[in-house]
């Protein structure tokens, strides 16, 4: 049978031609097409093509060549902030949110800084119309806000340190940050500034009715965020990190796929890992088979003691047939890479993370390559 070329990736000529040396260098056959047949002096951009069989070792070439060209283009953003981040409310029960946060800071010799955003009372302003003159009421309630939440951290301090020394949590350094603001924004915001490695949230899980969807931060969190997002089913059945041993990645053939799987077994690696990989469409199509094959021989190439197996799954708007798939598989941890979204297209569409939240009470792992 006739081993057909396949589209491997579309750049610029430069790029397509520094792919090409490359691939060329490991012994992998590589043509390229210009997409412009009518002006192909005018380079718009170029197919980079390749022979089937070879997917999936170019994939991986591919992918390190372009995680370089990455670094090189953001050497001078910021780097890992060396902490954990678990945003919180100060009523909330953190236990289990604390062992999974605390055992990543131990994995990564780091901190751990627990965020709360807190709203600031309206002011009255005085008869008088000066805007910096305020009702003694108001100097009250802001005294007794800061207050209850300075005594609420105090009272979180003691419990963590509590759990530290009977050993229930790891035993690293942590602290509070305590902020103003909507609780989205702020802590987006403050991944943008302090780039945390990992940042760890409950959430209810699986819930009923569209109305529990609403407003909620841990979705907005997971939409917006640059940074790993491990979103955590507090009320849930669900494993710890260490105990992890079936982690389902969701995938859409996306060539940063690679570099987020890479990531998710690099936060949970051990040796009896088993990795199911997912995709679903709206239709039976033969090249999703060839594509979720390839991915699989890949990983079974680099990763040998992992054992991987693969679905493809009809899509299911209310998400039925991924939970029906994890449950009967027993997954302990679903895995995803999806893209920033703007506010607007989270407002009109819901994202596959904001789904997966409210339909499946499996803790969820969500990387934006």
């Amino acid at each position: 049978m006739e081993d057909k070329l396949v589209t491997l990736a579309i750049r610029t000529y430069q790029r397509a031609q520094m792919i090409k040396t490359e691939l060329e260098k490991n012994g992998i056959e590589t043509v390229i097409h210009n997409l412009n047949t009518e002006n192909p002096e005018v380079a718009v951009g170029v197919r980079v093509r390749i022979k089937e069989s070879d997917l999936p070792r170019a994939l991986g070439i591919v992918e390190k060549i372009e995680s370089a060209w990455e670094k090189e283009k953001t050497k001078n953003s910021p780097k890992l902030g060396g902490q954990i981040l678990i945003p919180i409310d100060l009523d909330d029960n953190i236990k289990e949110v604390c062992k999974y946060g605390f055992y990543f800071a131990q994995k990564f010799n780091t901190k751990v800084v627990f965020l709360h955003a807190y709203f600031m009372p309206a002011f009255n302003i005085s008869s008088n119309n000066d805007i910096n003159t305020y009702a003694l009421a108001d100097s009250e309630m802001i005294r007794r806000t800061m207050s209850t939440m300075n005594a609420d951290v105090d009272n979180l301090k003691n419990l963590i340190n509590r759990w530290i020394s009977t050993k229930e949590v790891a035993d690293v350094k942590f602290n509070f940050e305590l902020k103003p603001g909507v609780p989205e924004d702020v802590i987006l915001d403050y991944c943008k500034k302090e780039n945390p490695n990992l940042v760890v949230m409950g959430t209810k899980g699986k819930v009923s009715g569209k109305g529990d969807m609403i407003g909620s931060v841990t979705a907005e969190v997971l939409e917006g965020c640059t940074v790993p997002v491990v979103a955590i089913p507090i009320n849930g059945n669900f494993k710890q990190p260490e105990e992890v041993k079936k982690m389902a990645f969701l995938t859409n053939f996306d060539q940063k796929d690679l570099i987020a799987i890479d990531e998710a077994i690099s936060l949970y690696k051990k040796d009896t890992l088993e990795l199911f990989f997912i995709h679903s469409s709206d239709k039976k199509d033969k090249w999703d088979e060839v594509m979720l094959t390839g991915i699989k021989n890949y990983f079974a190439n680099h990763y040998p003691n992992l054992k991987t197996e693969y679905a493809l799954l009809k899509r299911d708007e209310s998400l039925d047939q991924i939970h029906n798939y994890l449950k009967e598989n027993r997954i302990d941890l679903v895995a995803l890479n999806t893209k920033k979204r703007s506010l607007f297209a989270r407002f009109f569409n819901q994202g596959i993370a904001t789904r997966l939240l409210f339909n499946v009470d499996t803790p969820l792992l969500v990387m934006h390559m």
